[in-house]
């Protein structure tokens, strides 16, 4: 397993990689969706590639059924002083209502996830990703 931190000089920005991974489910789905991708372009998260790029898909995935008719996807990121939040919002139902589920890859990644009901309508997850893997905290 590699570990790459997404973002660097020598790979895509995280929001990138966001963008790729959420668009191409997005040419899947039946139904209209207008995705927003809010994101530091600089933004960087050192974890391993394929298991964040299997957490947006899984995190994505759940969204989309929430909006068989289609809807609006919106999709943001920042930098907090211990992790990355990753957050994934859609205009599908309440939280109440869905199943929300823990993809393995989360809690292989030490990734916290929260869901809440938005504001405008919908379910929004955030993922909190730490910044700094246990060993490396140690080290310091």
């Amino acid at each position: 397993m590699s570990h790459l931190t997404i973002g660097n000089d020598a790979n895509q920005p995280f929001a990138i990689v966001v963008e790729s991974v959420a668009s191409h489910l997005l040419m899947k789905h039946p139904a209209p969706i207008c995705l927003e991708v809010d994101m530091d372009m600089d933004l960087r998260v050192n974890v391993d590639s394929t298991s964040l790029s299997q957490l947006i898909d899984s995190l994505v995935r759940q969204a989309l059924v929430e909006m068989p008719d289609g809807g609006e996807l919106t999709i943001t990121a920042c930098e907090t002083p211990t992790d990355v939040e990753l957050e994934i919002a859609d205009t599908g139902s309440d939280v109440e209502t869905r199943a929300c589920k823990l993809p393995m890859v989360a809690a292989a990644m030490a990734a916290e996830l929260v869901w809440q009901n938005c504001p405008q309508g919908g379910g929004a997850v955030t993922a909190r990703l730490p910044r700094y893997r246990q060993s490396q905290r140690r080290a310091a």
